[in-house]
């Protein structure tokens, strides 16, 4: 199957994207001030994100990835949610920040919130560049959103298609057609 990034329409550009990484970092650094903060990154599509969040907060915090998939190669989500990396740290008593690349049907999110609150933390928040609050099978608070955005599949900074498009610098909407 070839690829195109021509069927790719651009949604963000990489700017508007700093812009809002920024805001979102000035937020956070704002909100965790002078707390024990451990981030908690969600592979693989939240790299591109996750680097440049934590990258522009200005706090000193612990950084650990929780490995997830929900995807199986597709457009669509399977709805099994599959670990397939934990934490390599505890954060019992601490305040953790999960951040995701996009909130979609909310049952990647659904899972790994009531396993990370199992493990006792402070505060348990979350963090998602995107939010598609349409297509919500299970309703996750979501405390920081990058933007809030309609139903359409992208692909771009740290997105993918069955593992292509994840270098793109910006976010778009992959059409098949």
């Amino acid at each position: 199957m070839t690829m195109s990034r021509s069927r790719i329409y651009p949604l963000y550009t990489h700017a508007q994207i700093h812009e809002r990484v920024l805001e979102l970092g000035a937020q956070i650094a704002k909100e965790y001030e002078g707390k024990d903060l451990v981030v908690i990154g969600l592979l693989n599509g939240v790299y591109q994100f996750f680097s440049d969040l934590t990258r522009n907060t200005d706090l000193d915090f612990d950084v650990t990835f929780m490995q997830v998939a929900s995807y199986g190669g597709g457009t669509e989500s399977t709805g099994e949610v599959k670990i397939l990396h934990d934490l390599d740290r505890s954060i019992r008593g601490r305040h953790a920040l999960i951040v995701e690349d996009i909130v979609d049907t909310g049952l990647t999110l659904n899972k790994v919130r009531k396993l990370l609150l199992d493990r006792d933390p402070a505060s348990l928040k979350i963090c998602s560049l995107l939010d598609k609050p349409s297509r919500r099978r299970v309703q996750v608070p979501v405390d920081y959103v990058g933007f809030t955005i309609e139903d359409h599949f992208v692909v771009g900074y740290g997105l993918d298609l069955d593992g292509k498009y994840r270098n793109l610098p910006y976010v778009g909407i992959y059409n098949p057609a």
